[in-house]
């Protein structure tokens, strides 16, 4: 029998208010797992503010606090110094916030909180666009996609410009630890928690966490699409500790038509759309390859 990698302990428990297949609802499942009951979360408006319940029920073992979009990295530091004070080192200060709420919103207090050097684990789970305002496109958002205010059809306004890297932002900030995960590979992401919870200073994990009702596809298909965005390269898994890129998969790369072709919201896409979009992915996946392996030899 296979070894269970993954722990038991339940610290989100059934009753939580998202929508079927939600990437960020298993996310913050597997998250927990990592971390354990001695965490406190931060929240801003995000799925996230409603996903864990009408006050006062919850679906989350531990505390949540709930605040304005544009200041988890605020709030976190703010924890992370009362705790501090108190003299309180065992407890676990998580950051939550979406890519609209971390690339867009949040950045100024995310950048300004990892500047200073708190101790803390900021998750953005990324399900790439505002998905609990109406599916508007954030600048995680990939180039080509459908949202309610990048609309197809006559006006053939789909996203245009690349999705923001924000792991690469925040490995230019030069914090000790920054990692992507996906709720597609749970191993993974729970390794990647469970190392930077090890790990003294700001840590930043960028989560792959698809949305079925924004990107128009069936609830079942999360965990496979998720897993395709990684065997595409679309979304790669890595970790950068103190400067060190190393890869965490290495897939034999598929075609990206296999990832698209599963969401509405890239229906539209001509050809030649689809085609740069491959070219983009394959110039990503080699420059990350060659990171990997030049500061692995410094």
């Amino acid at each position: 029998m296979a070894k269970l990698t993954i722990p038991e302990e339940e610290l989100m428990i059934p009753g939580h208010m998202g929508c079927l297949g939600c990437g960020g609802a298993l996310a913050m499942r597997y998250v927990l797992k990592g971390l354990g009951k001695r965490t406190i979360v931060s929240v801003p408006a995000c799925c996230w503010a409603i996903l864990s319940g009408i006050f006062p029920n919850t679906c989350l073992r531990v505390p949540m606090v709930n605040t304005a979009f544009e200041v988890t990295g605020a709030s976190i530091s703010g924890i992370r110094a009362a705790l501090d004070a108190l003299e309180i080192e065992d407890v676990n200060v998580l950051g939550w916030a979406g890519d609209g709420g971390t690339l867009d919103i949040g950045i100024q207090a995310l950048s300004g909180a990892v500047e200073r050097g708190h101790d803390f684990i900021y998750v953005c789970y990324d399900n790439e666009a505002y998905m609990n305002t109406g599916i508007q496109r954030s600048s995680g958002t990939p180039e080509g996609a459908w949202t309610t205010t990048t609309p197809v059809g006559d006006t053939q306004a789909w996203k245009k410009g690349p999705k923001k890297n924000m792991v690469e932002i925040m490995v230019a900030h030069k914090i000790p630890y920054t990692a992507t995960a996906s709720v597609g590979y749970p191993e993974d992401l729970i390794k990647k928690v469970t190392k930077a919870k090890g790990i003294k200073g700001p840590k930043y994990i960028h989560v792959f966490a698809p949305c079925p009702t924004g990107w128009r596809m069936p609830p079942g298909k999360s965990v496979e699409v998720a897993k395709l965005a990684v065997q595409t390269c679309a979304f790669p898994l890595y970790e950068v500790e103190n400067g060190v890129y190393n890869i965490s998969k290495k897939p034999k790369k598929k075609p990206i038509t296999e990832y698209l072709k599963i969401q509405g919201r890239f229906k539209h896409m001509p050809s030649d759309m689809v085609e740069k979009f491959q070219k983009d992915i394959d110039k990503e996946w080699e420059l990350l390859l060659k990171k990997e392996e030049f500061t692995k030899s410094l």
